[in-house]
């Protein structure tokens, strides 16, 4: 069908024409065929109004097949020679050869498929990364270029996430689910190797690499991130890393990137695999910021990482993030208020193992906060606290009264007990009354005791008036109990008597509906 079709077209006078219609391979090179091709199809679409619909889709058919058709293995792909024994003229040559040789990427869903190649180009990268880790002189710049054309090839692809609905994630373990692993792993290995060594290494020149080492390159680096492969999130943290005290010029890009990933992940999607390993990261770099810290820094810590307390799945990264925080505490004390509150914004209501993250997040802060920001954020925070007291979780309430071993915690409270202890002491003394765990309640004896201790009449008097207020809900339940007591004697009575006698029961006026 297709030659019948070819044979309608008017066919050119010269000789590279006739023998491609004729269906003979020509001798010119494959870009001058390429172009030729280009043009033969070009030639076939308007000439294809003049046939029937169905003989038109099969050469639509036929020119897509041709257009979209992938590139076999070729039977050629022999290993070369080694690296060791080339000459020194022409290392570069074959190492370049060898890149190439390493373009071609293979389907590993088929384990018996292309064996021969597959174990020739895993020879190959070995080969490369040994290269890159001895001094060979420095890279020039068609070999940079060869080598981000070689990885991009390898390692940027389409990534098939697992399919998770919102349950799985608010549940999800990362220990305990089993990971998805990539069977192209022992290529893609060695191509995260390769790449970690080059540019670790001192025969790298960041001013000629950041040319090839682009904010593309980097951008699709860390779309990477969301892999399902904990082996590779390893790597890409690791030559992140590198790349960022690498190229100092990427530094600000890299760091609005991942703040991007983070406004995406928190407020559209919920969904990422790489949060754990991009906060660790980010730790690594807050702890290298200089001070006093900039505002830009500030901001990130208020507007992305304070807001990824947020979404339900962060078991899977709280460590790393708890990390961050406490580090923007540490280089700046005055932060502490403003991280507080943000845990205040997002304590979590109903859901007790994210409320029991929270208090340990916060002893660590608390650890670092001065005085003066303790003192502005204490009245909210220890209301808080009063609440995770009287938690009927027992993790929850002991978590909340193990504060009180912290020396400068509890250093902090003492000092601050006038405004504390009337906030808490209704917590405590319920708990040593009522609550159902004995590990609970003991605490509370001992964290009771402590400020008896520090300050006999603060206590007494915030004792008194706690029994005062309790004396007064006693008998305003009392009360309540009288009334709807009253009002149930007068449902009782009310069906003896006649909508006319209702005076009787009410003086005064009473209007019927």
């Amino acid at each position: 069908m297709l030659k019948q079709i070819l044979n309608r077209i008017p066919s050119r006078k010269t000789k590279s024409t006739d023998s491609r219609v004729g269906g003979k391979s020509s001798s010119s090179s494959n870009t001058s065929t390429s172009s030729r091709n280009n043009s033969d199809v070009a030639q076939i679409r308007p000439n294809a109004s003049n046939l029937t619909s169905s003989d038109d889709q099969n050469v639509s058919n036929a020119v897509n097949l041709k257009l979209n058709e992938k590139p076999a293995v070729s039977n050629a792909y022999e290993a070369l020679p080694s690296l060791k024994d080339a000459p020194n003229a022409e290392k570069q040559n074959l190492f370049i050869r060898k890149m190439n040789l390493c373009c071609v990427v293979f389907d590993f869903t088929d384990p018996t498929k292309n064996l021969k190649e597959k174990e020739i180009k895993r020879q190959t990268l070995v080969e490369l990364v040994d290269y890159a880790s001895a001094p060979n002189g420095k890279f020039t710049d068609t070999v940079m270029q060869e080598i981000v054309k070689m990885v991009s090839v390898n390692i940027f692809r389409k990534l098939s996430p697992q399919p998770r609905d919102n349950k799985m994630i608010e549940t999800f373990d990362g220990e305990e689910e089993e990971p998805c692993m990539d069977p192209s792993w022992p290529h893609l290995q060695l191509v995260y190797e390769f790449l970690l060594r080059f540019v670790a290494s001192p025969e790298t020149d960041a001013k000629m690499a950041k040319r090839y080492i682009d904010h593309g390159f980097i951008l699709r680096w860390l779309d990477l991130f969301d892999s399902e492969d904990p082996r590779e999130r390893e790597y890409l943290k690791f030559v992140l890393h590198r790349m960022y005290g690498k190229f100092m010029v990427h530094r600000p890009f890299i760091r609005k990137s991942i703040n991007n990933i983070f406004f995406r992940f928190v407020f559209e999607t919920e969904k990422h695999n790489g949060i754990a390993e991009l906060l660790e990261i980010l730790g690594s770099i807050i702890n290298g910021f200089a001070l006093p810290l900039k505002e830009e820094h500030k901001l990130f810590l208020v507007r992305a990482l304070i807001p990824l307390h947020k979404p339900k799945c962060i078991p899977m990264y709280h460590q790393q993030l708890s990390y961050c925080i406490t580090q923007f505490v540490e280089k700046d004390c005055k932060l502490a208020d403003t991280v507080i509150r943000g845990l205040l914004r997002y304590w979590p209501i109903t859901n007790s193992s994210k409320e029991v993250m929270f208090l340990s997040e916060l002893e660590e802060v608390l650890e670092a906060t001065q005085a003066p920001e303790f003192q502005r954020c204490m009245v909210p925070l220890f209301r808080q606290i009063s609440h995770c007291l009287s938690s009927s979780h027992f993790q929850v309430a002991e978590r909340a009264l193990f504060l009180w071993n912290n020396d400068h915690i509890d250093n902090l409270i003492k000092q601050n007990r006038k405004v504390i202890l009337p906030i808490i002491l209704p917590a405590l003394e319920n708990n040593t009354k009522s609550h159902w765990n004995q590990a609970v309640r003991s605490l509370t004896l001992n964290v009771r005791k402590i400020f008896s201790d520090a300050d006999p009449d603060l206590f007494q008097e915030c004792l008194l008036k706690f029994q005062e207020e309790e004396s007064k809900k006693e008998e305003t339940k009392s009360k309540r109990e009288a009334v709807w007591k009253r009002l149930e004697e007068v449902a009782a009575k009310r069906s003896d008597y006649g909508a006319n006698d209702l005076h009787l029961l009410f003086p005064h006026k009473v209007t019927i509906s």
